[in-house]
């Protein structure tokens, strides 16, 4: 009967869980392990390229190639008798504005990618954490049963010592009557 109730119990329990709970509860019971996410892997053509601009501009061979592409400019405007971009280097700011506006959407798109695969991973890294403390809270239920079977022996064993005294206690006093 109480092991009825502690069913429905547990079954009102497991009701109130959300989804991702749930699924960690079924892979416990099932002993299956928490899969690794393998979505990280089909990123797209513009998904890869994004990461890689990003990569290289957010490095120091990015910054060293712009000063040198920069000062290369700068100095073939002023070797040269009749520059392509005079002094206020229009053109250069022109081209660097470009690049600045391709750069930060492509910079944003790697972001968000990575904000995703990092979402994926803490949930990830939940469902294991959680498949972990479901796992020690077992081991404690078990060793709780271990140690609450060797108390009983201990009992049991303590009563026939007592017993035992007793029965010798009562031959000493009868001996020595």
């Amino acid at each position: 009967m109480a092991l009825m109730a502690d069913a429905r119990r547990l079954a009102a329990e497991i009701e109130r869980l959300n989804t991702p709970e749930r699924r960690i509860i079924d892979r416990f019971i099932h002993g299956s392990r928490v899969p690794p996410d393998a979505t990280q892997d089909s990123a797209s053509l513009g998904d890869r390229v994004a990461d890689r601009v990003t990569a290289l501009g957010g490095s120091w061979t990015f910054i060293v190639l712009t000063v040198a592409a920069i000062g290369i400019w700068m100095f073939a405007n002023a070797a040269i008798a009749k520059p392509f971009d005079p002094f206020p280097y229009i053109l250069l700011n022109l081209v660097l504005a470009c690049l600045t506006v391709l750069q930060a959407p492509l910079i944003m798109m790697s972001q968000n990618r990575q904000a995703s695969r990092d979402r994926l991973d803490a949930q990830h890294d939940y469902e294991v954490n959680m498949k972990a403390e479901m796992e020690v809270a077992g081991l404690h239920a078990k060793l709780d049963e271990i140690r609450d079977v060797q108390w009983l022996e201990l009992m049991k064993i303590q009563q026939q010592q007592l017993a035992l005294l007793t029965e010798l206690a009562a031959r000493r006093a009868r001996t020595t009557e």
